[in-house]
């Protein structure tokens, strides 16, 4: 069953198409990912899903209410967890709890029976006391978790949940990501890293200019774009090597002073390079392979 459905959505700001003719169905239990470049349209369409923007064109449906005319009864059970934290400071992380709670009516007893558990869920157990600003990043993105939890949610929005996190807050977060989706919740993911992608996303669609160009599996994706073999290649005469190189790889691009070589098979490649002074890595695609392939490498601000 589909918790969340668009049709041939659309939104456009001054003249420009933010998000442009996008279809989608995500059913009960899974994790969707929406990559994209900055300005691809990924934040507005989570906006356009929530009922926070009105449409151009297209129909939502989220959690069998059509939206945005019954948005506000589709939220009862959504969680979102924003791109940048909006924690009150003035609070302290208990509070914080306590008053979004109460935002969709729930009892203050139900709340403060919840508290704990978000809080052990979130690894603050020991933080309920603490105001805001003593908190670091990940404590804070931890919370903001937490806090989308506090309605028992059967689907959450989370627009890049580990953006800015060192490497032991983000896997700690994706630990609680499994263990949500465990439990059977359903998750609509925005996210830069890929690896994020591949962890945690069943189906995953790359967004750009406001289209969908590719949607799949993260797998099924890699396989259907990609070579299977990739080698990184670096040193002096590098571009000169990748030019008498290029016979022996099913395509390579070059960024800076590295050259990316794809190949079916690698073994041509690796023999050549063995006999040179020139650094490499030879890794298996993966998914960044595939976005960087579908949106180019130029930098997008």
């Amino acid at each position: 069953m589909a918790v969340l459905t668009a049709s041939n959505l659309s939104k456009s700001y001054g003249g420009q198409d933010v998000v442009a003719g996008v279809s989608f169905a995500i059913a009960s239990g899974e994790c969707f990912g929406l990559l994209g470049p900055n300005g691809a349209g990924k934040t507005t369409t989570l906006r356009l899903c929530l009922g926070l923007v009105e449409p151009d064109g297209g129909s939502i449906e989220l959690m069998r209410h059509p939206v945005p005319g019954e948005a506000r009864p589709a939220r009862v059970r959504v969680g979102v967890v924003p791109q940048m934290d909006n924690l009150d400071p003035d609070f302290t992380v208990e509070e914080n709890l306590l008053v979004y709670g109460r935002y969709f009516g729930l009892p203050e007893r139900v709340i403060r029976e919840r508290i704990p558990q978000l809080l052990e869920f979130a690894g603050l157990a020991a933080r309920g006391g603490s105001r805001i600003q003593t908190l670091s990043g990940g404590m804070k993105r931890r919370l903001t978790l937490a806090r989308s939890l506090i309605n028992d949610p059967d689907l959450i929005f989370m627009d890049e949940p580990t953006t800015g996190l060192d490497p032991q807050a983000r896997h700690l977060i994706w630990e609680r990501l499994k263990q949500l989706l465990a439990q059977g919740k359903t998750i609509v993911l925005t996210t830069h890293f890929m690896e994020e992608a591949e962890r945690l996303c069943a189906r995953l669609a790359i967004m750009d200019r406001g289209r969908f160009i590719t949607e799949g599996g993260p797998r099924e994706l890699i396989s259907q774009h990609i070579e299977p073999h990739v080698i990184e290649v670096h040193g002096e005469d590098v571009e000169k090597w990748a030019g008498e190189a290029r016979p022996l790889a099913a395509r390579i691009e070059k960024t800076g002073e590295t050259v990316f070589c794809y190949a079916v098979d690698p073994a041509p490649l690796l023999a050549d390079l063995a006999r040179r002074e020139l650094r490499y890595l030879h890794r298996p695609a993966d998914l960044e392979d595939v976005f960087l392939k579908l949106t180019g490498r130029e930098l997008r601000d």
